[in-house]
């Protein structure tokens, strides 16, 4: 699957922190982009499942802008601080003709959505966040020791990636390697509940997708990093996250219940950290006040269990 056959066109688009790349399309008419932010080991290719799913349930998303952040994908590096990703992100939206959007993000990504809510909180109507990095994700990049005893793999996938940037121009034949081997799908176990369920395509995209460097760059700059910001988010946010997510903390939902005025979260009970990969319909269905947010006033719920 590909650009093309999501009807879904390439663009640049200059901004503050370099150019960025986009999927876009499907416009409806609607003032209101979907931002679709990818995590820190994908592009947004991790977005494919999720969109097909939509067509396939015969209520496809519109207006979609998909990004490659920077460091990631197509977008060329550095990483830029979180504030300007957040600036440089709306305009991307803005020259694409969108003056509002709401914002799904997936781990890295979710952290992302939730800055531009807080810089823009006219201009978002809604955040949709999957398996979000939280301040468990934080400690562990703070604190390596005792942020290891409460997100372990978490700690072990930095390790690893300390280590495949200290391998240099090496570690490309290798990760090259592990996928044709069928190692790397092995590997990519901690990533999914299932992994032998996923398409082989999705799994062998992180031999590409994978960047250590920029990986590293991005958890470096998360440690000053203050959630605080986010009691100015004005809209809705909605969450949705794996039963069996080994890099999300289970007290960081309750803490965010806590920041943001009009927040929920959905547990699916069979995915791990792509749960948009895995369970695509159930993410479609837990989010679906975050694609109605521009027609219909969302309304608050309790925590609950899709």
């Amino acid at each position: 699957m590909d650009a093309i056959d999501l009807d879904l066109r390439r663009v640049v688009v200059p901004t503050g922190v370099g150019p960025i790349v986009a999927h876009a399309g499907r416009g409806s008419g609607s003032p209101v982009a979907t931002v679709l932010l990818h995590g820190a080991a994908g592009s947004w290719h991790t977005w494919e499942p999720m969109i097909a799913a939509s067509d396939a349930l015969g209520l496809p998303l519109s207006d979609i802008v998909a990004l490659d952040l920077p460091g990631w994908g197509e977008s060329p590096g550095p990483v830029p601080d979180p504030a300007e990703l957040a600036v440089a992100i709306a305009a991307v939206a803005r020259a694409l003709g969108y003056p509002r959007w709401r914002v799904v993000g997936h781990s890295l990504g979710g952290v992302i959505a939730l800055d531009i809510a807080a810089r823009f909180p006219r201009e978002t109507v809604a955040v949709g966040v999957v398996s979000p990095s939280g301040a468990g994700a934080r400690a562990v990049t703070r604190r390596p020791v005792s942020g290891a005893v409460r997100l372990p793999w978490l700690a072990g996938m930095v390790v690893a990636m300390r280590v495949l940037r200290g391998l240099g121009p090496l570690a490309g034949p290798l990760l090259r390697l592990l996928r044709r081997t069928g190692a790397l799908r092995t590997l990519s176990r901690p990533l999914f509940r299932h992994p032998e369920h996923v398409d082989r395509e999705v799994t062998d995209a992180l031999a590409t997708e994978i960047r250590p460097a920029a990986f590293l760059a991005a958890a470096r700059l998360s440690r000053t990093h203050d959630d605080g910001v986010w009691r100015r988010i004005a809209c809705p946010v909605r969450s949705v996250r794996g039963s069996h997510d080994v890099f999300v903390a289970a007290r960081d939902a309750r803490t965010w219940g806590r920041l943001m005025r009009d927040y929920d979260d959905r547990v699916l009970d069979d995915s791990g950290h792509f749960a948009h990969v895995e369970q695509p319909v159930l993410t479609l269905r837990a989010l679906r006040e975050v694609w109605a947010a521009d027609r219909a006033p969302a309304r608050r719920r309790s925590d609950a269990r899709a």
